[in-house]
């Protein structure tokens, strides 16, 4: 189905441009992404790799942190400054919430805001993961002596990498073919794939003697199923609406008196998981490089334990924020003030609801509900491979691979959507367009 879709779009010059553009981009990021940053010592990283903060900041850096490239960063601080944004338009920061009541000219405004706050998350995050990492590697990341200029310079590298990576994004969004945050991460996960088979490879069919052959064969093919079975439900969910039946008061001669208005069971999409990755990273790469540096006070530990995913109150945490972000992201996305008035001045109604402030109490209802569904979805697909780990005996690599299968699944999901509607929309410019 999808390549036939596929082939369809691109036969649509318009559509064909859009993924050529896409891949462009994508291919910028991987190149940038093997560029390691001057004076860095990339192998000294690779003792590091079964910290779990490492693979979260890897994860949403699009793959690129294992380099210590110069888009190490990725998209994380412009990740962390929108989430930081939305939440001063809660009523918080007034002139926020001024704009984002301005349109199309509050979003700018707020988008201008991001990026500066983002500018100044990157520079304090690329310092303190520099300080950190060479910490933690025994003083082997840099090559060069240990002076602030050091750290400034790459500090203003890896700043201007990820505002690179973050202006790339948005020319995927803008010109190119979806979501650009999203579609960054995408590339980067999916240029893991090889290295994770590898990785599910030499754990379970050479590292082991050859009497326990058969039940590592065994275990690939459960985990084979598994991740079938993951595709197919995180699909069919990512998939699944709720449809409101709505009702018209004046309709037009010949059209329909009622339809319906889709909601998502799962509204807030992937992006709950992105940002509690995000959130989650930035502090266990702090409260690790003060513990090395001889810190280890007690609440450093306590801090640590909660955010670890190694540990039970770790993983509880990663959900938690899972949770709380899904409900947070819901309520961004589908506004239930802006929805009952959207819903009014079209003199549509809800069959059974009225009008006004009753649809608005009904929405936000409605929503606290699939944001219930939609938060317990993707909790158990994230920290499932993780549990699975610890009980299984599973490698790091596969651990985060629930999460990562998610954003692919998910992202392709918005993509082939995204693909019919630019198929939709030329049928209808077709007919609409007499010269041809």
């Amino acid at each position: 189905m999808f390549f036939k879709l596929l082939k369809e779009a691109l036969k649509v010059k318009q559509v064909r441009s859009k993924i050529l553009f896409t891949i462009f981009i994508i291919l910028v990021f991987r190149i940038g992404t093997s560029i390691t940053v001057p004076g860095v010592n990339a192998k000294s990283l690779e003792a590091l790799s079964g910290l779990s903060f490492l693979n979260m900041l890897s994860l949403v850096s699009g793959n690129a942190m294992k380099n210590f490239s110069v888009f190490a960063l990725g998209v994380s601080p412009y990740i962390t400054a929108s989430i930081v944004v939305q939440l001063l338009q809660m009523d918080i920061l007034p002139k926020f919430v001024e704009w984002g009541k301005q349109g199309e000219v509050g979003r700018r405004k707020l988008n201008q805001a991001t990026r500066y706050i983002a500018l100044v998350l990157a520079f304090v995050q690329s310092i303190g993961i520099t300080a950190g990492f060479n910490t933690l590697s025994g003083a082997k990341l840099l090559t060069t002596d240990l002076t602030p200029q050091v750290f400034v310079t790459i500090g203003i590298i890896l700043t201007a990498g990820s505002m690179i990576v973050t202006w790339l994004g948005e020319q995927i969004t803008d010109k190119g073919y979806g979501n650009g945050v999203s579609m960054i991460i995408f590339a980067g996960i999916v240029a893991s794939i090889p290295e994770m088979i590898k990785g599910i490879y030499v754990d379970y069919f050479v590292n082991i003697p050859s009497s326990r052959l058969t039940s590592s064969i065994i275990f690939v093919v459960i985990l084979i199923i598994a991740v079938l079975l993951i595709v197919y439900f995180t699909t069919y969910v990512q998939q699944a609406e709720y449809k409101i039946p709505i009702q018209y008061t004046k309709v037009a001669q010949g059209a329909p008196s009622s339809s319906y208005l889709p909601l998502k069971v799962n509204p807030a999409g992937v992006i709950p998981v992105i940002f509690a990755s995000s959130i989650t990273a930035a502090p266990a790469a702090i409260l690790q490089f003060l513990s090395a540096t001889g810190h280890d006070w007690a609440w450093v530990r306590t801090a640590q334990e909660m955010l670890s995913t190694t540990s039970p109150t770790g993983v509880a945490m990663y959900a938690l924020l899972i949770i709380l972000f899904t409900f947070f992201y819901t309520f961004v996305q589908i506004n239930p003030e802006k929805a009952a008035e959207n819903l009014q001045k079209s003199g549509a109604y809800i069959h059974g609801v009225r009008p006004g402030k009753g649809t608005e109490e009904y929405m936000s209802k409605l929503l606290r509900r699939l944001a219930t569904v939609g938060s317990l979805f993707l909790g158990v697909i994230s920290i499932l491979p993780i549990v699975a780990k610890d009980v299984f005996g599973l490698s790091e690599v596969v651990a985060f691979g629930g999460t990562s299968l998610l954003i692919i699944i998910s992202t392709g999901i918005e993509g082939i959507k995204q693909l019919e509607g630019y198929l939709l929309k030329r049928k209808y410019v077709g007919f609409l367009d007499t010269t041809e």
